[in-house]
Formats: structure tokens, C-alpha cells, sequence
């Protein structure tokens, strides 16, 4: 008898003839996440992964669990009990063994559900569940009773390779194995949105990098280190990431001085996105995302969105076009970023916003105003992501 960890996943299991590259990748992802927390053994089990603590090693379980839940295509995680023995002895044995810690000193309902992977076992679901309650009610006596309908406790018999009881799963964070669908290049503000739109798409299994612009002294280190903060904090669900700190000071003020005010929001993200565009194809990257919502500022018009693709040939996701902002709140609530996006250091910006800012440009219009910027734009350009600072975090 002995503890195990079952990880379910979801979409993976329809993916045909990939299904074992999917697969492979999460029990990768697994591997690496529990590393930390003790020696395991992870490896795949007719539609499961099982995570095993080698034996008699000490381990935090809900440390374990919490780790396993910010994993990408995972969306359960039960902690229960295996047997090496396939048998009906076997499944009374840990059922049991399971229901008697559950009980303890206080009186409980209980259902029981079989789920048998394995078709060579003689009984079927229904008559493993029937002769398992039969057996618990007497082994137990007046500590339990059977309720089929709201039960205190949902006690589950897995029959795969092995046997598996288990009475609670933890929820996963869903979506699909990370790595698995490419690479893209989040641009990283000190706001609430973008750290939410790059945990979306890495989701979906999208590994991701950053790129944060940087203005000393209009913007400080503590809005730098706020920066950091939420790679971190995204980090916690895809494993790592590379934030790139490029320096925008002097650009910023040149689009001050030279550029019509009305502009400076849309010309000033325009430049971003040139630079975020070298530095995702340097790094591999085939696409851009950014936190943007369609209409939530002035620079998030239909218009302005136009205008500001127009400055790329790369694919610019936004996963949160559609939402509005307590939608987007409640899931940077969610994924821990919340606080962190609310702590006041500007990033630069909020600290350049015309006070009348253009809402329908015209591209036409926008290009003609960048024009006194070209003498000098591919140079600064180029000494920005020169000068750019790489923080790395694992």
C-alpha cells in the first residue's frame, strides 16, 4: 500500500495520434515542477499521470498539490492510495484503509464509484461499487452510511495498471501542456492586463517571453522590480521566464519633443512594438501579445489597434479584446497578480498620456508625423535593445 498523487488531464486525451507528445511534455512539466518538493517517480498510466513518492520519503502534500494545480493540462489532482494487486481484496484493502482516516472520530455518508480501465477484472463498475459498500458498512458499522445523492464522501476505485482509492480532487488550471504550441513575446507592463493576457495564452500552451520598457528617471526601480514581480508571479505556471528590460528614455523623449502631443500614446506604442518584434524573432518567438481591450483607453480604439498593428508583420494576440475590466480583474485575482499590478509606481506609459489623446487616427496621418523621427528612429533602436537587460527567471 502506498500514497500517490493521480494527475487527470483533459483535452489531451483527444488528440489522436499526437496524444503521447502531449502527454510526454506534461510528465516533463511535472517532473521539473515537483523536482523541489522531493523525489518522485512521474510516468503515464492508461489516461492518468501518477506521481509517487519513492518510499518512505517525506513530503508536504499540499505543497505538492498547489504546484501541481498552476500546471498547464492538468485539470484534477487526487491524493489517495495504490496497491500493486489488481483484486477485489486489493480494493477493500485501501478502501478501508482511505475510509477509516476519513472517518475518524466523527460519523460520515459515503458513495462509492468505480471506474475499471482495466476490462480483464471480473466484475464490472457497478458490482465493484456494490460489493465495496456492503463491505465498508460492515467493517465501519455505525460510522457510515451509504448516501447516493449528496454524500460526505465520494470515494473513488480507479482498476488500471494497479489500484487506486482516492475521495477528493483538487482542480488544475486547465488548458494545454505548456510548450507545445510555439512561442510568443508578451509585452509586459506594470498594469493589471498584460500579465493576465499572457497567462491566457500560455494556457494554451504557448510558452512565452517578456519585453518591458524602461524609462529611468520617469520611471523608477521599484516599477522595474514590480515588472520582475509579475514574471514571477506568471512564472509560477509556466515554469520560467525571460523578461527583457529595454531602455526607452531617450526614444520617449524625442516622440515628445518632435511628435504633435495628440499622437505621442500611438507613436510611442508603434516604437514598442518594432522593438518587441526584433526581439521575439531574435528569440525564436512567432507572435506578439499584448493586454489590450477594445475601447478600455484611448490607444485601444478599433483605430488605434489598426494603426498600431499596421507597424508589424507578426500576428498580434490579444486574448482579452473581448473583455471588460472587472472580467479581467476577477482573473488577476485568480492567478495572484492582482496585488502586485496595483502597486503604485507608474510605468511610462501612463506617465507620457496626452491629456487630449487622438481616439480615430488615420495611418496615413501617423506615418507623415514619425516622419521627423527617421534620421535618427533605426539608430536609437538599435542602441535600445543593445543596452537592453535580460533577467532570467526560473
Amino acid at each position: 500500500m502506498k500514497k500517490v498523487f493521480l494527475v487527470k488531464y483533459g483535452e489531451i486525451a483527444i488528440k489522436g495520434k499526437n496524444r503521447y507528445l502531449f502527454e510526454n511534455r506534461l510528465v516533463d512539466t511535472i517532473k521539473k515542477s515537483v523536482k523541489t518538493l522531493g523525489d518522485f517517480s512521474v510516468k503515464k498510466e492508461q489516461g492518468r499521470i501518477m506521481v509517487e513518492p519513492f518510499q518512505d520519503a517525506v513530503i508536504d502534500e499540499q505543497a505538492i498539490i498547489d504546484k501541481l494545480s498552476r500546471i498547464f493540462g492538468i485539470v484534477g489532482i487526487a491524493y489517495g492510495l495504490k496497491d500493486e494487486e489488481i483484486s477485489m481484496e486489493a480494493v477493500k484493502r485501501l478502501a478501508y484503509e482511505h475510509m477509516r482516516n476519513e472517518c475518524a472520530d466523527k460519523k460520515l455518508t459515503f458513495k462509492v464509484e468505480t471506474r475499471r480501465a482495466d476490462k480483464r477484472f471480473p466484475l464490472n463498475s457497478m458490482e465493484i461499487s456494490a460489493q465495496l459498500g456492503a463491505y465498508l458498512l460492515d467493517k465501519l458499522g455505525d460510522s457510515v452510511k451509504v448516501d447516493v445523492h449528496h454524500p460526505d464522501v465520494l470515494l473513488m476505485v480507479e482498476l488500471r495498471n494497479s489500484t487506486y482509492v482516492y475521495s477528493t480532487t483538487y482542480k488544475g488550471a486547465g488548458g494545454m501542456p505548456y510548450g507545445t504550441n510555439g512561442q510568443a513575446t508578451l509585452l509586459l507592463s506594470g498594469g493589471i492586463d498584460s500579465p493576465v493576457a499572457g497567462w491566457m495564452v500560455a494556457k494554451r500552451g504557448v510558452e512565452i517571453d517578456a519585453v518591458y520598457f524602461h524609462s529611468p528617471p520617469y520611471t523608477s526601480e521599484r516599477a522595474k522590480e514590480k515588472v520582475v514581480d509579475l514574471g514571477r508571479k506568471v512564472a509560477q505556471y509556466t515554469g520560467g521566464m525571460k523578461v527583457h528590460i529595454v531602455p526607452f528614455t531617450e526614444i520617449q523623449m524625442m516622440i515628445y519633443e518632435k511628435c504633435p502631443h495628440v499622437q505621442l500614446t500611438l507613436i510611442m506604442r508603434r516604437i514598442m512594438m518594432q522593438i518587441a518584434e526584433r526581439i521575439a524573432k531574435m528569440n525564436g518567438s512567432m507572435a506578439l501579445i499584448t493586454g489590450e481591450s477594445i475601447g478600455q483607453v484611448a490607444s485601444q480604439t478599433m483605430q488605434s489597434l489598426v494603426v498600431t498593428d499596421s507597424v508589424v508583420t507578426m500576428p498580434v494576440f490579444r486574448p482579452l479584446i473581448g473583455f471588460d475590466k472587472e472580467e479581467i480583474v476577477q482573473i488577476s485575482k485568480k492567478i495572484d497578480t492582482y496585488e502586485t499590478s496595483i502597486l503604485p509606481y507608474e510605468d511610462c506609459c501612463t506617465i507620457f498620456v496626452p491629456k487630449h489623446p487622438e481616439t480615430k487616427p488615420r495611418l496615413d496621418i501617423i506615418e507623415h508625423s514619425e516622419q521627423v523621427l527617421s534620421d535618427t528612429l533605426e539608430d536609437m533602436i538599435v542602441s535600445a535593445i543593445s543596452q537592453m537587460e535580460i533577467v532570467q527567471i526560473i
